[in-house]
């Protein structure tokens, strides 16, 4: 990460009136992730008042079912109308479509997707593990499937057209930029604008095989 990353994504996030920060990074204590810190510090500087972050680790969301490929239902079935989760509380805007959903009372998704809906900007932070993006923010992205497949296989409105979209991660010393652009274009393809100023990635060294204790602390 560079200071002008930050300055850019501070200043362009500034121009938003609701910013949505889901961190995706994990620890087994007490302690936050790197990440997760900077989703925080970024969120002070733009005002607490237009920022919601919501920790996604801590959320009770179960993985995605794949009924995108549902041969039972005749082929790909994912959010389909009969998929909606019927509760105004959770749903508000009636858009919440997913089978997961559903069948499992205590799926936290909902409150991923509620703010969403209403955010004219969403950041992912997370982690760069083996060379991708945390199997925390997988099994979001996966989950999120129903809103890509509404308007590519289902031929209805794209929720996220008005929604700008972008990455950011912290890595040691693998594939974060690389990482990060494959990212950018799964979030292309669920139908978000993605603006460069939203996307980057930190990683101390470009040493694949720097794994000394030494590096890590630094």
């Amino acid at each position: 990460m560079s200071l002008q990353n930050y300055k850019q994504t501070l200043v362009y996030l500034k121009k938003k009136k609701k910013v949505l920060f889901l961190t995706t990074s994990n620890r087994w204590n007490d302690e936050i992730p790197k990440s997760t810190s900077l989703a925080h510090q970024l969120k002070k500087d733009l005002g607490n008042d237009k920022c919601t972050i919501i920790d996604v680790s801590k959320l009770v969301i179960y993985p995605c079912e794949g009924n995108v490929s549902q041969m039972g239902k005749g082929g790909n079935h994912c959010g389909t109308k009969d998929s909606i989760l019927k509760d105004k509380d959770k749903n508000p805007s009636g858009h919440h479509r997913c089978w997961a959903s559903l069948n499992h009372k205590d799926d936290e998704l909902w409150k991923v997707s509620k703010e969403l809906l209403e955010s004219d900007a969403v950041v992912f932070f997370g982690s760069i593990r083996w060379g991708k993006m945390n199997a925390i923010y997988a099994k979001l992205i996966e989950r999120l499937t129903w809103l890509e497949n509404r308007h590519a296989t289902l031929g209805e409105s794209n929720l996220l057209k008005n929604i700008d979209a972008g990455l950011i991660t912290v890595g040691h010393n693998w594939n974060g930029d690389e990482a990060v652009k494959l990212e950018k274009e799964v979030l292309g393809f669920f139908g978000f604008q993605v603006p460069e100023e939203l996307s980057w990635s930190y990683q101390l060294t470009k040493d694949a095989n720097e794994e000394t204790c030494k590096g890590y602390l630094q």
